[in-house]
């Protein structure tokens, strides 16, 4: 069984694992790009979050008069995907709902990862096929860690837009419904250790669907466009050398939630048979 596949052209290489669809590896020009993974900081570099985001209150959802219990982030990050698809440039992911899904989720789904290079970068796509007869309730979401050796007080995010930086309260792993303005009337987040000694900054409502990462010195610029997500969530780990930025189609629990996913907010309702499609690209 084939445990990666990797991908390239004349400037990009992606090394994508079997294991949770998960890039183990970007590089322009033979650069890195990606955080390492250390183990002992955190051990994973890009994982894709489905069929939720972030956590659920007490890890519980209702449906259909059951009550199902699912870990942080679902279980695509810690799944075997198939790899469908492998060309030079492009790998397609799958995912099915089993018996041991459907014990936390009880849905009928085809997930699908694909990843496409560009010239100067690469483009994922998210597809969701509901394959049951009814209903069915998702998120899904990138968390993406690009590595900063110099540390991230060295770099600042970059909005395509002018923004009241409103981040909701991270409490306990959920949602607060209070809030933390960052600044405002501003298109540039200089990134500071302290905004993550709780958790992450979960930016609401952006008008932006389009950032840089931006080393103040001007060295080195990332960007990331995010058309189809709605959530926008920064993440590290004080002291680390990386950022995760991550576009979330979905949300963690608030902290009042009623555990009915249906009512979740931000949950994607997606009738029986159809397909939807969400992505973002990275370039380098």
């Amino acid at each position: 069984m084939c445990n990666s596949v990797t991908i390239e052209n004349e400037h990009i290489k992606a090394v994508i694992s079997a294991k949770g669809a998960e890039p183990v590896s970007l590089k322009r020009d033979g650069v890195e790009q990606l955080w390492c993974g250390e183990p002992s900081v955190w051990g994973e570099q890009a994982p894709i979050l489905f069929p939720i985001c972030g956590g659920l209150k007490d890890g519980k959802f209702l449906f259909g008069g059951k009550e199902y219990f699912l870990e942080k982030h679902g279980f695509a990050n810690k799944s075997i995907f198939s790899i469908e698809n492998a060309d030079a440039d492009r790998a397609v992911f799958l995912l099915k709902a089993d018996e041991n899904s459907k014990k936390k989720y009880p849905f009928d789904f085809e997930f699908r990862t694909e990843y496409s290079l560009l010239e100067n970068g690469m483009n994922i796509e998210y597809s969701v096929t509901n394959t049951g007869a009814y209903d069915m309730y998702y998120s899904v979401g990138a968390h993406e860690g690009y590595a900063c050796p110099e540390g991230i007080e060295e770099y600042s995010i970059v909005f395509d837009k002018t923004e009241d930086l409103v981040s909701n309260i991270v409490e306990n792993g959920l949602l607060s419904h209070k809030t933390i303005c960052i600044d405002k009337n501003t298109n540039r987040l200089p990134l500071k250790k302290e905004y993550f000694t709780v958790d992450a900054l979960v930016f609401c409502g952006l008008k932006s669907r389009r950032l840089w990462l931006e080393k103040n010195s001007g060295e080195r610029r990332i960007e990331v466009r995010f058309e189809d997500s709605d959530y926008l969530l920064l993440w590290t780990i004080p002291g680390a050398n990386f950022i995760c930025i991550e576009p979330w189609s979905g949300l963690p629990d608030f902290d009042d939630s009623r555990f009915d996913i249906c009512n979740k907010p931000g949950i994607i309702r997606l009738e029986a048979g159809r397909t939807e499609k969400r992505s973002h690209s990275v370039i380098l």
